[in-house]
């Protein structure tokens, strides 16, 4: 495209031609926009009558304008922050001598084009007018709109092995996968009975899951945490207390290595962002930006269960540990992996096989995530609504809302809206720029 307009403008300049025709095409001085509450205006300065065509497409939405035998000379506005309609523009050479204009959308428009005669301070125009597509058709005034549906958090409880992976034995023969499969359902009983929360039992029966299944699984159902279940083994049967793990660095990044490996297999979702549609390079910063995120996200709710684990008794760390477990290898869910406490121990095998203890241990690592989420409330859910922070409670009446598509950032839904984004992170509590398809987010107003 550029090496054809560098064409058009040196014979411009050989031959003197007037700059309203060339070869029979109409010349494009350029474009204005202007943006109000009810609708745009797109225009688009011409040298001369034009035959033009617009139609929409969706998925992602866009107004494509076609100007038939027409040439861009000037340059196309960018959209302001506050335009509802318009996100961005492109322009290119369709069909040898035709000029395609393309206007990315926010959301589905209604376009009506017309052209207007010269008179003393503009020439010939193309204006094509925006409005919601959505917009009620008539004037009768409209009804408020209902508030947004609240949602549960998601917790996806994992009970470690199973099948034919019993785990760790403990010396009287207790095994794993049995202690902690126990566990894990006493804690998804105690998840469903808190108000705002729902669990998702990973494994709830003796069948082996792989690990990789059970990140799947966790996606699968959108949660919001993920929380795997064992009971620790070690050689020195005098090793006792428990422990809880995240994810280490150099687990994150091979991880981030093999996700972009697969990328071309799979659209997983990092923030709503599809790894399908962005280079290698690109592709690695959005990876480890959200797992930095996520892992931050790991790290606090881990230290919350670890210090109710600690008003049981001993613990084996005083502080949460890292390793590179695949089991918590998600890049978009916080994971923490919880040692309940060493079957191989002779004592605390037999306090693992009590009802009393497994109860108890069910019960700490609950409070351990309600804490959490009480201080980092996803946006949308009914915990948010309950534990609004400081900023969110100062919002003013003049905040939107906005849905999250696939394919937006976050700092591209701060920059559309004018809106300085670490504002936009401390009123929707985000704790980095992970973001997912479908989310809602509050917009503040001016």
């Amino acid at each position: 495209m550029l090496w054809m307009l560098a064409r058009y403008s040196l014979l411009i300049l050989l031959t003197g031609l007037s700059c309203s025709t060339l070869g029979g095409q109409v010349g494009v001085a350029g474009a204005r926009m202007w943006s109000g509450p009810e609708y745009t205006r797109f225009v688009v300065d011409l040298a001369g009558p034009i035959e033009h065509r617009v139609f929409a497409l969706d998925d992602p939405d866009r107004l494509v304008v076609d100007l038939v035998g027409a040439r861009l000379e000037g340059a196309l506005p960018e959209p302001t922050g506050e335009d509802r309609m318009v996100a961005g523009l492109r322009s290119g050479i369709r069909a040898g001598d035709d000029l395609r204009i393309v206007l990315d959308l926010k959301q589905p428009v209604r376009a009506k084009s017309f052209e207007l005669a010269p008179n003393q301070d503009y020439g010939h125009r193309l204006v094509i007018d925006l409005s919601p597509q959505t917009e009620a058709a008539d004037t009768r005034p409209s009804l408020p709109a209902p508030p947004p549906a609240r949602r549960d958090l998601i917790i996806a409880v994992d009970a470690g092995h199973g099948g034919k992976d019993p785990g760790a034995v403990g010396p009287n023969g207790t095994r794993e996968k049995d202690i902690v499969l126990v566990i894990a359902r006493k804690l998804a009983t105690r998840i469903d009975a808190h108000p705002g929360m729902r669990a998702v039992m990973v494994r709830d029966d003796d069948r082996f899951i792989s690990l990789r299944q059970r990140i799947e699984i966790a996606r699968k159902h959108r949660a919001d945490l993920f929380v795997s279940i064992h009971a620790d083994a070690f050689h020195d049967r005098r090793v006792r207390g428990s422990s809880v793990f995240t994810l280490s660095a150099g687990g994150a990044t091979s991880e981030a290595a093999r996700w972009i490996a697969e990328r071309e297999n799979r659209a997983d979702l990092i923030g709503g962002v599809d790894l399908k549609q962005r280079d290698d390079l690109l592709a690695s910063v959005l990876i480890e930006m959200s797992q930095n995120a996520t892992i931050e996200l790991s790290s606090v709710a881990a230290a919350k269960v670890l210090a109710k684990l600690q008003g049981l008794g001993e613990v084996h760390q005083q502080r949460i540990q890292q390793a590179g477990f695949a089991v918590l290898k998600s890049p978009d869910i916080p994971s923490m992996l919880v040692e309940t406490a060493f079957i191989s121990n002779p004592e605390e095998e037999k306090r693992l096989r009590e009802t009393s203890y497994q109860n108890q241990l069910a019960t700490a690592i609950l409070e351990g995530i309600v804490e959490y989420f009480g201080e980092y409330p996803p946006p949308g859910t009914h915990f948010a609504e309950s534990t609004p922070s400081a900023l969110a409670k100062a919002a003013t009446a003049s905040a939107q809302q906005y849905r999250i598509r696939s394919g937006d950032t976050l700092s591209e839904i701060a920059r559309n809206h004018d809106v300085n984004l670490s504002v936009l992170r401390d009123l929707n509590q985000l704790q980095g720029d992970q973001i997912r398809s479908g989310q809602v987010l509050i917009i503040p107003g001016s």
